[in-house]
């Protein structure tokens, strides 16, 4: 469970934020000087352009960490460390390592051990992990109706007697559903959790996301929101409502708010903000940072980094529309943000 910010390097050590109190972590350097720090309530990553010194230590005695001999011409530090240290939310994210690099959710009460399955397409995965956890699913929910997010649900249902949730208009596309959900409907699991609904169309017309009330939120998104990057919209949705979901919906959340998508696309959306932004110095350092990325131990993004690196959420960027008026000509010299935005879905779907 990940939380992304950005601190410059130049700030003293004394005026990094307090984490929290976990052992000491595992800190390695790559062949490229890229710094990989962590343990289960920080990660430090020092990207290769910065030639950070090994020299991390983390006081996790008094919650706090230092980095020494940082460059002082070291723009920014990538930071990401665990917020929710006393939740009332556990969180765990599946990766199936299959071909559609799927991930898979379960979101359990950490008082009764019930747990909610997000997509849970690698049942056996999913279900053995809740038997390790000593938990109890008993609801299933499905952001949407494609078959790399659906196609676990006979088997869950038989080994667990969940319920299954999924869009209300979904029902006719989704084989058992149990309950229909409607923006503004709010789940509970156990006695601790509570997530509200959001109606997210775009990648299909019947999304769901999930945003649950915790004090730094955690967005489920299904195939709407990727890290860096969006949901395309060839099989059942529409980008003129992808648009609408990005700037009436996910735009407006604070930037605290984690990123839990449906699939790990993170590098080559990166590389795609890159060819839309070039310029872009935060992608630039996340994407060299995340050269040995391991999806099955994934980074989590916040909405703050998704504003600095997802070219989606960079509308107005003067480089974004300049690159912009290079592939389309007739563009108008000062398009909208929409235009933008479904200008950017349509090289995507190339990409």
């Amino acid at each position: 469970m990940w939380m992304w910010a950005s601190v410059p390097a130049s700030r003293p050590a004394h005026n990094v934020k307090r984490i929290n109190r976990r052992p000491a972590a595992d800190i390695r350097t790559s062949s490229k000087g890229v710094i990989r720090a962590q343990h289960r309530g920080l990660l430090v990553i020092c990207p290769a352009t910065m030639q950070a010194s090994r020299s991390i230590s983390l006081l996790s005695a008094v919650g706090l960490f230092c980095l020494n001999h940082i460059p002082m011409q070291a723009r920014s530090l990538v930071l990401a460390f665990d917020s929710d240290y006393h939740s009332p939310m556990i969180v765990e994210q599946i990766w199936t390592a299959n071909a559609w690099r799927n991930f898979n959710y379960l979101i359990a009460c950490p008082e009764t051990g019930e747990a909610l399955a997000v997509d849970p397409l690698d049942h056996v995965r999913c279900l053995g992990l809740a038997k390790d956890k000593g938990w109890t699913i008993t609801q299933i929910i499905n952001t949407h109706e494609h078959g790399d997010h659906t196609g676990g649900n006979q088997a869950m249902v038989a080994a667990t007697g969940a319920r299954l949730l999924a869009h209300h208009q979904a029902g006719d596309r989704i084989a058992g559903v149990d309950v229909g959900l409607q923006a503004g409907d709010v789940l509970t699991v156990g006695r601790t959790v509570e997530i509200d609904i959001l109606d997210t169309p775009g990648h299909t017309l019947s999304h769901v996301c999930l945003l649950t009330r915790t004090d730094a939120p955690a967005l489920f998104c299904g195939d709407t929101l990727f890290n860096a990057g969006a949901g395309n919209c060839h099989n059942g949705g529409h980008p003129k409502a992808l648009y609408l979901t990005f700037t009436s919906q996910l735009a407006k959340l604070p930037d605290n708010t984690r990123i839990y998508p449906g699939h790990d696309y993170m590098l080559n959306n990166l590389q795609f903000t890159l060819a839309r932004e070039p310029g872009n110095k935060r992608a630039q350092e996340l994407l060299a940072a995340l050269e040995a990325h391991d999806p099955d131990n994934a980074l989590i993004t916040s909405m703050a980094l998704e504003r600095a690196v997802n070219t989606f959420f960079r509308l107005d960027n003067q480089e974004v529309i300049d690159g912009l008026h290079q592939e389309f000509p007739d563009l108008p010299a000062n398009p909208d943000e929409k235009t933008v935005f479904l200008k950017l879905r349509e090289l995507r779907n190339k990409w």
